[in-house]
């Protein structure tokens, strides 16, 4: 059996230099395929910025229907008749249901702060709107003694996750979910929420995943990269019926790091046009749920997330203290018929101060990482670990302070079983 080459195949086997070359036009094919899927990663539109909230009072789904000789004129007429109904709601919700008091429309305007456009449509001489009003919460709450001092939980971090189409969803694409909490004006609320919405690198960090790790020092290190005690993880579960048809919401607040269950409760929109407007009522009563739970003392940080960092061992600081300390010279000796001096008290010496130390760790996975922060806060002299730059998959920087030299710290961490490869300035730990 003979086999046959073509002449161009001929000419390449007869040319390694070219297919040296055409390999490595592969190779950096390949690579550039690669950059782009590490890129396209963290690229794009991951969610929605929340707006800035403030402590007024907000009403908001004020429908008016107004005229004018103009369509200007009929504007601020919708917006002064959306004042006076958000008044009487307002005065409503914070006396029991009782009957506001006739104010003027120039001392409500006073009190406005801002109006809130959610769907309007403007002709020559009508104004058909549905608008939101915000009320200035030092001018209003003056009117009708209401206090401005409100009990604010710890700063818990929020994560929207969504259920829809088989699929949960955290930052990896915009959601309504996502969308409507970040809308959420928190001001009046007693939770402190801090809310994330997946810019840079914050989408790789946090994903719907993260709700069933139970690791304290994986969760110790993501809610202090947010400011965070806590966490709240409100889920939404949407199910479609039909294409165009009613969506049934199923809402679930959950708290803490063992995803514990505090309510739930089912909402139906009529079509996907009424789905935002049912996420945000849905938003609404979550928080509610919160908010009963903080005063029934159930939305208290768990105090396991309260990673203990290893303090100094006394007896080493006793010794780094005996060996760091400069020998005291030899006092003179008495001259004869004179007096001993006074013995003069030791001054304390100060307590060495903790280094800095850069440390690279394997960590594969999240579990590799526990492992590495308990161990390494477990070893004698060191007073704390921080994570520089973390990597999930490939190696990751951690900052440890340790009281002594670096070499000190690499025979520490071989004392609990670490294999330390010593650099310069940094160590290299593994398993």
């Amino acid at each position: 059996m003979s086999i046959s080459l073509s002449p161009p195949a001929l000419s390449m086997a007869r040319n390694p230099a070219r297919i040296r070359a055409l390999l490595a036009a592969f190779a950096l094919a390949a690579l550039a395929l690669a950059g782009w899927r590490v890129a396209a990663q963290v690229e794009g539109e991951r969610g929605i910025a929340p707006i800035a909230s403030s402590g007024d009072f907000e009403v908001d789904g004020i429908s008016v229907n107004a005229v004018g000789k103009t369509a200007e004129e009929a504007r601020t007429n919708g917006w002064l008749q959306a004042q006076r109904k958000a008044w009487e709601v307002l005065y409503a919700r914070t006396h029991g249901g009782a009957e506001a008091p006739e104010v003027a429309d120039s001392r409500l305007s006073q009190m406005v702060s801002a109006v809130v456009v959610e769907r309007e449509e403007i002709g020559p001489r009508r104004y058909v709107a549905k608008l939101g009003v915000i009320f200035d919460r030092a001018r209003a709450g003056e009117l009708f003694g209401q206090s401005d001092t409100l009990v604010r939980s710890a700063p818990m971090l929020v994560l929207p996750v969504t259920f829809s189409g088989g699929t949960a969803q955290l930052y990896e694409s915009r959601t309504p979910w996502q969308r409507a909490w970040a809308q959420f004006r928190t001001g009046s609320s007693p939770v402190d929420y801090v809310r994330p919405f997946g810019a840079g690198g914050e989408s790789l960090l946090l994903n719907a995943g993260q709700a069933g790790r139970r690791s304290r020092s994986w969760w110790r290190n993501i809610l202090d990269e947010f400011g965070a005690a806590d966490v709240l993880i409100p889920m939404a579960r949407l199910e479609r019926q039909w294409p165009g048809g009613p969506v049934v919401g199923t809402f679930t607040a959950r708290h803490g790091p063992d995803n514990r269950y505090l309510g739930s409760f089912t909402m139906t929109a009529a079509d996907d046009t009424q789905l935002a407007d049912m996420l945000d009522r849905a938003v609404v009563r979550i928080d509610g749920i919160y908010a009963d739970a903080m005063a029934a003392g159930r939305l208290q940080v768990d105090d396991t997330l309260n990673v203990e960092e290893a303090t100094i061992d006394p007896a080493l600081l006793e010794a780094l203290t005996r060996e760091s300390a400069p020998a005291a010279p030899a006092a003179p000796a008495p001259q004869p018929g004179t007096a001993a001096p006074a013995e003069q008290p030791a001054a304390p010496t100060p307590a060495p101060a903790a280094a800095r130390y850069t440390v690279q760790v394997a960590t594969p996975d999240p579990a590799a990482l526990d492992a590495a922060l308990t161990g390494i806060n477990g070893t004698p002299g060191v007073s704390g670990t921080a994570v520089g730059s973390l990597a999930i998959g490939g190696t990751s920087v951690l900052q440890v302070g340790y009281a002594g030299d670096l070499d000190a710290l690499a025979q520490a961490l071989r004392a609990r079983g670490w294999q330390v490869t010593q650099g310069d300035d940094a160590l290299r730990i593994s398993r």
